[in-house]
């Protein structure tokens, strides 16, 4: 199997999420994940819930890393993984949004859409991960990401 790490360093400025990702779509279409696979937009939604959340929390520079498949034709690397690693040694907090408040939301959605997530210390900082099983053909529910599709804009 051959995977493929690329990196991303982000500012503090929650504008740097949007580059973010557009820098995570190109990498996933080099990597042979299509922009219209419903895989390919839970993963930019993944990234851009970790980045904002790196970057408002800690209002300090982070790195996005993603591992993919290094061969679009390699059957046994169905595993993406995103990573955001950022400065503050805090842990990450889960919480319920309520109603109409506008944050909280982030890790909840990282939560029931990725297959697994934690996080670990890294340096004087952390780094939370996520990790996404892709289904090849043969596999059940080939050609779908599990029936769901989601945009992040």
């Amino acid at each position: 199997m051959q995977v493929l790490q690329v990196q991303l360093e982000v500012g503090a400025d929650p504008a740097e999420v949007g580059r973010a990702r557009r820098w995570a779509r190109s990498r996933l279409a080099g990597s042979g994940i299509g922009a219209d696979e419903p895989l390919a937009e839970t993963l930019i939604l993944i990234v851009s819930e970790l980045v904002t959340n790196a970057v408002v929390h800690t209002g300090c520079p982070a790195v996005l890393r993603m591992l993919l498949p290094g061969l679009p034709a390699d059957a046994s690397a169905r595993t993406v993984r995103v990573e955001v690693a950022d400065a503050s040694a805090r842990p990450p907090a889960p919480r319920h949004a309520h109603g109409d408040e506008t944050n909280g939301r982030g890790l909840e959605l990282v939560d029931g859409l990725a297959d697994r997530w934690g996080w670990r210390p890294e340096g004087t900082g952390k780094a939370i991960w996520c990790e996404i099983d892709r289904y090849g053909v043969g596999d059940a529910g080939a050609g779908t990401f599990q029936g769901l599709a989601y945009e992040a804009v």
